[in-house]
């Protein structure tokens, strides 16, 4: 086992040291190398360093470099050391995490990283939270509780009950909503298409004075960080008029959410708190190893009467809560461990900065590409830059271009009926050297 793990350790920073000096993007070949994993089960035995071995030599060169500097593609983080040395050491642990009695180091780390959460992203101290797989789950659990509460509220058990002939819900949400949210509306039985939805300003922003007459049990969906400009849905006026007409408020806050912590952005999050409940990625700008969602909900009562699991052989009673009752799965691996190593090695100012530095790399970036006489689409508030280099069809060529040159990695998106190039930075790994070299290739391969 000790050789085994060594030299698993060995090729994991092998591979992390070289992402630096490798395409971002996986060559052709490598990907066609892939083709060797496709082989009959074996019927005998294999040495377990050679499968080892296979996986890295045939599996690595494939892999895009997610973790690196310069992959901006997605609102992804690459894992802070800190976070991948707690993720391998919890494998080692190897917690089912859902029964304080059954893994009391599981879930007391992450009880207390749920605080510091709340603290950080300046949500109600009262609030429970979930550790989830992502946002869409995370997004689920929060639509869960906020359906037992509006069907309680018009005397209706949808737990016990279903939702056969349970009344109506009406779900309200802007037309830019993440596509995270409609899906876990139609886990939840409330409709995928079965929504109002209310038009949006020129960054993809719900426009609070659009909302439709509320009555009767209602979920208003907001915001925090338009997945293509970073843009804000107007969460206080919304939470006014919602609640004034006893409307639940749920606010997507993927990567948005994160603003909180960053003095020099969190204006763009006033109103948040006074939701109802909120959904984030660990695995977006906290930068630890995927899958890291978070759920909280001001009502522990409702995640728990949504979400809680109960049976004769399991150990529910403790004086400490069970991980479990709060979230859909009963086993799942101690995703709090590296959530709680993060936050105490950065720590609040840790935190903000890379926050404010990738915010700060987003505007550099859109600095330089207009000054190279290409349009920038959206007020770069966050750390979202939309991109044209012309019509649709070039600025697709161009973006084929600069994903196969391999110097960087970004995507191409439509917003508001425009083709660009989406840029999100949220790694800890970027540098300002990293953006500016990127910038030379992206100007370089548009220009030719």
């Amino acid at each position: 086992m000790k050789e085994l793990l060594g030299d698993a350790s060995d090729r994991a920073i092998r591979y992390l040291e070289g992402l630096d000096s490798r395409s971002v993007a996986p060559t052709p070949s490598a990907v066609e190398q892939l083709r060797a994993f496709d082989e009959p089960l074996p019927v005998q035995s294999t040495d377990p360093a050679e499968t080892l071995r296979v996986l890295d030599e045939i599996g690595s060169p494939g892999t895009m470099a997610m973790a690196g500097p310069r992959f901006f593609g997605f609102v992804i983080g690459g894992s802070l050391p800190v976070t991948l040395a707690a993720n391998w050491l919890a494998g080692a642990w190897d917690q089912c995490a859902g029964l304080y009695r059954g893994t009391p180091t599981a879930s007391f780390v992450e009880e207390i990283a749920l605080r510091w959460l709340l603290d950080l992203l300046r949500l109600p101290p009262e609030c429970t939270g979930a550790f989830v797989t992502g946002a869409t789950v995370a997004n689920f659990c929060a639509l869960a509780a906020a359906r037992h509460v509006v069907l309680k509220q018009a005397g209706w058990n949808a737990e016990a009950d279903g939702l056969f002939g349970a009344p109506p819900i009406t779900v309200v949400l802007g037309e830019e909503a993440h596509p995270s949210v409609t899906k876990s509306l139609g886990l939840l039985g409330l409709g995928r298409s079965r929504v109002v939805k209310v038009p949006v300003d020129d960054q993809g922003r719900m426009r609070a004075d659009k909302l439709p007459a509320i009555s009767g049990p209602t979920i208003v969906c907001v915001q925090a960080g338009n997945v293509n400009t970073g843009a804000f849905d107007p969460t206080e006026e919304i939470c006014r008029r919602a609640h004034a007409a006893g409307a639940w408020v749920h606010v997507d806050g993927a990567f948005g959410l994160w603003a909180a912590a960053a003095p020099s952005r969190a204006h763009l999050t006033a109103g948040i708190a006074q939701a109802d409940s909120w959904a984030t990625d660990a695995h977006k700008w906290l930068n630890v190893p995927y899958d890291c969602g978070l759920a909280f909900v001001r009502d522990p009562h409702a995640l728990q009467a949504a979400m809680a699991i109960t049976a004769e052989y399991l150990p529910t009673e403790s004086d400490y809560r069970n991980p479990a009752d709060f979230t859909p799965e009963l086993s799942r691996r101690a995703r709090g461990v590296e959530v709680w190593a993060a936050l105490r090695s950065l720590g609040r100012e840790g935190i903000a900065e890379l926050i404010e530095r990738n915010c700060e790399q987003a505007r550099r970036f859109a600095t330089q590409l207009s000054a190279a006489g290409f349009e920038i689409l959206n007020d770069v508030v966050l750390n979202q830059v939309l991109v044209s280099f012309g019509d649709a069809e070039k600025t697709q060529r161009v973006i084929k271009e600069i994903q196969e040159d391999g110097t960087c990695w970004a995507g191409v998106t439509v917003w508001q009926g425009r083709t660009a190039m989406r840029i999100s930075v949220s790694s800890w790994a970027t540098t300002d050297d990293d953006v500016d070299c990127s910038v030379a290739a992206m100007v370089r391969i548009a220009r030719r």
